[in-house]
Protein backbone atom coordinates (compact mmCIF):
# COMPACT_ATOMS: atom_id res chain seq x y z
CA UNK A 1 0.00 0.00 0.00
CA UNK A 2 1.40 3.20 -0.97
CA UNK A 3 1.75 6.27 1.37
CA UNK A 4 -0.83 8.84 0.54
CA UNK A 5 0.66 12.42 -0.98
CA UNK A 6 -0.11 14.57 1.83
CA UNK A 7 1.61 16.63 4.23
CA UNK A 8 0.79 14.54 7.70
CA UNK A 9 3.84 14.08 9.97
CA UNK A 10 4.29 11.88 12.70
CA UNK A 11 6.33 14.20 14.68
CA UNK A 12 3.75 17.48 14.29
CA UNK A 13 1.09 14.93 14.85
CA UNK A 14 1.44 13.28 17.66
CA UNK A 15 1.33 14.05 21.57
CA UNK A 16 2.74 13.42 24.79
CA UNK A 17 -0.25 14.05 26.77
CA UNK A 18 0.34 11.79 29.91
CA UNK A 19 3.53 9.86 30.59
CA UNK A 20 4.05 7.01 28.09
CA UNK A 21 0.55 7.87 26.56
CA UNK A 22 1.00 8.92 23.02
CA UNK A 23 -2.28 10.72 20.84
CA UNK A 24 -1.40 10.37 17.13
CA UNK A 25 -3.98 12.71 15.07
CA UNK A 26 -4.80 11.36 12.19
CA UNK A 27 -6.07 13.16 9.06
CA UNK A 28 -9.42 12.10 9.96
CA UNK A 29 -9.62 9.22 12.94
CA UNK A 30 -7.25 9.13 15.48
CA UNK A 31 -4.98 5.99 17.56
CA UNK A 32 -3.26 5.79 20.60
CA UNK A 33 0.15 4.46 22.22
CA UNK A 34 0.90 3.44 25.18
CA UNK A 35 5.00 2.24 26.16
CA UNK A 36 6.02 1.09 29.78
CA UNK A 37 8.97 -0.76 30.65
CA UNK A 38 7.17 -4.09 29.59
CA UNK A 39 6.86 -3.00 25.91
CA UNK A 40 3.99 -0.91 24.08
CA UNK A 41 0.46 -1.33 22.78
CA UNK A 42 -1.37 0.00 19.83
CA UNK A 43 -5.63 1.37 20.45
CA UNK A 44 -7.05 1.83 16.83
CA UNK A 45 -5.45 2.13 14.00
CA UNK A 46 -7.30 4.44 11.67
CA UNK A 47 -8.76 4.02 7.99
CA UNK A 48 -7.19 1.05 5.88
CA UNK A 49 -4.91 3.83 4.18
CA UNK A 50 -3.48 5.30 7.19
CA UNK A 51 -1.18 2.15 7.65
CA UNK A 52 1.97 4.01 6.05
CA UNK A 53 1.00 6.61 9.09
CA UNK A 54 0.97 4.54 11.61
CA UNK A 55 3.83 2.57 10.82
CA UNK A 56 5.93 6.02 10.76
CA UNK A 57 3.88 6.81 13.90
CA UNK A 58 5.21 4.16 15.81
CA UNK A 59 8.85 4.18 14.28
CA UNK A 60 8.58 8.40 15.01
CA UNK A 61 9.06 6.52 18.77
CA UNK A 62 11.71 4.75 18.81
CA UNK A 63 9.65 1.55 18.26
CA UNK A 64 9.54 -1.30 15.87
CA UNK A 65 5.90 -2.12 14.65
CA UNK A 66 6.63 -6.13 14.91
CA UNK A 67 7.20 -5.68 18.75
CA UNK A 68 3.85 -4.15 19.59
CA UNK A 69 2.43 -6.27 22.71
CA UNK A 70 -0.68 -6.16 21.62
CA UNK A 71 -3.66 -3.77 18.97
CA UNK A 72 -6.55 -2.86 20.87
CA UNK A 73 -9.71 -2.25 19.16
CA UNK A 74 -12.37 0.29 20.99
CA UNK A 75 -14.76 -0.56 18.09
CA UNK A 76 -15.32 -2.33 15.18
CA UNK A 77 -15.43 0.59 12.36
CA UNK A 78 -13.52 0.84 9.76
CA UNK A 79 -11.40 3.86 10.56
CA UNK A 80 -10.47 2.37 13.54
CA UNK A 81 -9.58 -0.99 12.20
CA UNK A 82 -7.50 -0.06 8.96
CA UNK A 83 -4.59 -2.09 9.93
CA UNK A 84 -5.26 -4.61 12.54
CA UNK A 85 -5.54 -7.21 9.75
CA UNK A 86 -2.33 -5.99 8.59
CA UNK A 87 -0.64 -6.34 11.94
CA UNK A 88 -2.02 -9.43 12.64
CA UNK A 89 -1.01 -11.14 9.35
CA UNK A 90 2.35 -9.09 9.00
CA UNK A 91 3.97 -9.62 12.36
CA UNK A 92 1.82 -11.84 14.30
CA UNK A 93 -0.11 -8.88 16.63
CA UNK A 94 -2.58 -10.05 19.05
CA UNK A 95 -5.79 -8.27 18.12
CA UNK A 96 -8.23 -7.58 21.17
CA UNK A 97 -11.71 -6.37 21.36
CA UNK A 98 -14.81 -6.69 24.19
CA UNK A 99 -16.30 -10.25 23.57
CA UNK A 100 -19.35 -8.16 22.74
CA UNK A 101 -17.67 -6.62 19.94
CA UNK A 102 -15.70 -9.78 18.25
CA UNK A 103 -18.20 -10.53 15.39
CA UNK A 104 -17.83 -6.92 14.84
CA UNK A 105 -13.98 -6.64 14.41
CA UNK A 106 -14.06 -9.93 12.79
CA UNK A 107 -16.22 -9.37 10.02
CA UNK A 108 -18.99 -11.49 10.84
CA UNK A 109 -21.56 -8.40 11.86
CA UNK A 110 -21.53 -5.33 10.62
CA UNK A 111 -22.81 -2.11 12.33
CA UNK A 112 -21.41 0.44 10.32
CA UNK A 113 -22.88 3.26 8.72
CA UNK A 114 -24.28 2.29 5.41
CA UNK A 115 -23.74 3.83 1.98
CA UNK A 116 -27.00 4.62 1.48
CA UNK A 117 -27.53 6.72 4.89
CA UNK A 118 -24.42 9.07 3.66
CA UNK A 119 -25.81 9.74 0.21
CA UNK A 120 -28.69 10.95 1.26
CA UNK A 121 -27.00 13.44 2.68
CA UNK A 122 -24.40 13.74 0.51
CA UNK A 123 -25.87 17.17 -1.46
CA UNK A 124 -24.44 18.81 2.70
CA UNK A 125 -20.71 19.65 1.69
CA UNK A 126 -19.52 18.40 4.72
CA UNK A 127 -20.86 15.38 4.84
CA UNK A 128 -19.65 15.02 0.60
CA UNK A 129 -16.44 15.81 1.72
CA UNK A 130 -16.52 13.23 4.76
CA UNK A 131 -17.62 10.77 2.23
CA UNK A 132 -15.07 11.43 0.03
CA UNK A 133 -12.32 11.21 2.10
CA UNK A 134 -13.48 8.34 3.69
CA UNK A 135 -13.55 6.69 0.47
CA UNK A 136 -10.00 7.74 -0.62
CA UNK A 137 -9.39 6.50 2.61
CA UNK A 138 -9.87 2.80 1.92
CA UNK A 139 -13.53 2.29 3.60
CA UNK A 140 -14.77 0.53 0.81
CA UNK A 141 -11.94 -2.13 0.78
CA UNK A 142 -11.38 -2.45 4.46
CA UNK A 143 -10.21 -6.29 5.52
CA UNK A 144 -11.71 -7.33 8.65
CA UNK A 145 -9.45 -9.03 11.30
CA UNK A 146 -9.83 -12.42 11.23
CA UNK A 147 -8.19 -13.65 13.85
CA UNK A 148 -8.81 -11.25 16.44
CA UNK A 149 -9.82 -12.52 20.40
CA UNK A 150 -11.34 -11.59 22.77
CA UNK A 151 -9.94 -10.01 25.49
CA UNK A 152 -10.45 -10.37 29.55
CA UNK A 153 -9.70 -7.93 32.32
CA UNK A 154 -6.61 -10.53 33.17
CA UNK A 155 -5.42 -9.97 29.91
CA UNK A 156 -5.53 -6.66 29.75
CA UNK A 157 -3.80 -6.33 33.08
CA UNK A 158 -0.79 -7.89 31.49
CA UNK A 159 -0.45 -5.46 29.00
CA UNK A 160 1.43 -2.09 28.76
CA UNK A 161 -0.16 0.52 31.13
CA UNK A 162 -2.15 -2.19 32.23
CA UNK A 163 -5.51 -1.02 31.12
CA UNK A 164 -9.09 -1.51 31.98
CA UNK A 165 -11.95 -1.85 29.67
CA UNK A 166 -15.35 0.27 30.31
CA UNK A 167 -17.76 -1.84 27.96
CA UNK A 168 -20.14 1.42 26.41
CA UNK A 169 -22.69 -0.15 24.54
CA UNK A 170 -24.61 2.41 21.68
CA UNK A 171 -22.35 3.15 19.26
CA UNK A 172 -21.67 -0.55 18.35
CA UNK A 173 -22.97 -3.03 20.76
CA UNK A 174 -19.48 -3.52 22.40
CA UNK A 175 -17.88 -0.32 21.97
CA UNK A 176 -15.65 0.49 24.76
CA UNK A 177 -13.45 3.26 26.54
CA UNK A 178 -9.91 2.19 27.43
CA UNK A 179 -8.34 3.54 30.61
CA UNK A 180 -5.05 3.60 32.08
CA UNK A 181 -5.34 4.09 36.20
CA UNK A 182 -1.80 4.90 36.86
CA UNK A 183 -1.09 7.20 33.79
CA UNK A 184 -4.55 9.33 34.47
CA UNK A 185 -5.67 8.88 30.93
CA UNK A 186 -8.90 7.10 28.53
CA UNK A 187 -9.30 6.46 25.11
CA UNK A 188 -12.96 7.18 24.85
CA UNK A 189 -12.52 6.10 20.84
CA UNK A 190 -16.16 7.57 19.55
CA UNK A 191 -18.27 6.93 22.62
CA UNK A 192 -17.65 10.92 22.33
CA UNK A 193 -15.25 13.29 20.27
CA UNK A 194 -13.59 16.32 20.20
CA UNK A 195 -14.71 17.10 16.84
CA UNK A 196 -15.33 15.45 13.21
CA UNK A 197 -15.56 16.72 9.68
CA UNK A 198 -19.46 16.72 10.12
CA UNK A 199 -19.51 19.14 13.26
CA UNK A 200 -18.71 22.67 13.13
CA UNK A 201 -18.12 22.78 16.67
CA UNK A 202 -15.33 21.59 18.62
CA UNK A 203 -14.88 20.37 22.06
CA UNK A 204 -16.47 16.99 23.78
CA UNK A 205 -19.42 16.00 21.98
CA UNK A 206 -21.51 13.22 20.48
CA UNK A 207 -21.14 11.92 16.72
CA UNK A 208 -24.29 12.93 14.62
CA UNK A 209 -26.39 10.19 15.46
CA UNK A 210 -26.21 8.65 11.88
CA UNK A 211 -23.02 7.10 12.87
CA UNK A 212 -24.81 5.33 16.25
CA UNK A 213 -26.33 1.94 16.47
CA UNK A 214 -28.77 3.26 18.86
CA UNK A 215 -27.83 7.54 19.66
CA UNK A 216 -29.96 7.07 23.01
CA UNK A 217 -27.82 3.89 24.19
CA UNK A 218 -24.81 5.56 23.37
CA UNK A 219 -25.40 8.62 25.29
CA UNK A 220 -26.87 7.14 28.35
CA UNK A 221 -24.12 4.77 28.65
CA UNK A 222 -21.41 7.72 28.94
CA UNK A 223 -22.36 7.41 32.37
CA UNK A 224 -20.83 4.16 33.20
CA UNK A 225 -17.73 6.89 32.87
CA UNK A 226 -19.14 8.87 35.71
CA UNK A 227 -16.69 7.87 38.60
CA UNK A 228 -13.84 7.30 36.93
CA UNK A 229 -10.94 9.44 37.60
CA UNK A 230 -8.67 10.61 34.88
CA UNK A 231 -7.08 13.58 33.85
CA UNK A 232 -6.45 13.33 30.03
CA UNK A 233 -9.01 12.06 27.54
CA UNK A 234 -8.21 10.69 24.29
CA UNK A 235 -11.00 11.06 21.53
CA UNK A 236 -11.27 8.87 18.13
CA UNK A 237 -12.25 12.03 16.30
CA UNK A 238 -10.62 15.69 16.98
CA UNK A 239 -7.92 16.83 19.18
CA UNK A 240 -6.84 15.32 22.66
CA UNK A 241 -8.87 17.10 25.72
CA UNK A 242 -6.52 17.77 28.81
CA UNK A 243 -8.92 18.08 31.19
CA UNK A 244 -10.52 15.97 34.11
CA UNK A 245 -13.22 13.17 32.41
CA UNK A 246 -15.82 14.54 34.34
CA UNK A 247 -15.11 18.24 33.00
CA UNK A 248 -15.34 16.81 29.64
CA UNK A 249 -18.62 14.94 30.65
CA UNK A 250 -20.27 17.94 31.96
CA UNK A 251 -19.61 19.77 28.59
CA UNK A 252 -21.00 16.82 26.56
CA UNK A 253 -24.22 16.78 28.40
CA UNK A 254 -23.92 20.97 28.40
Amino acid sequence: MKPRTHQWQASASTSEPSPGVFFVEGPASNWVVVRDETGFLVIDSGYPSDRPLVLESIRHLGLRPADARAMLITHGHVDHTGSAAYFSETYGTPILCAPEELAHVQGREKHQVTLGQVVVRAWRPRVFRWMAHAVKAGALQSKPATDARAWSADTLKKLPGKPEAVLLPGHTPGNVAILFPEAGAIAVGDSFVSGHPLSRTRGPQMLHPVFHSDPAQALAATHRLDDIDASVVLPGHGAALPMPLADALAALRG
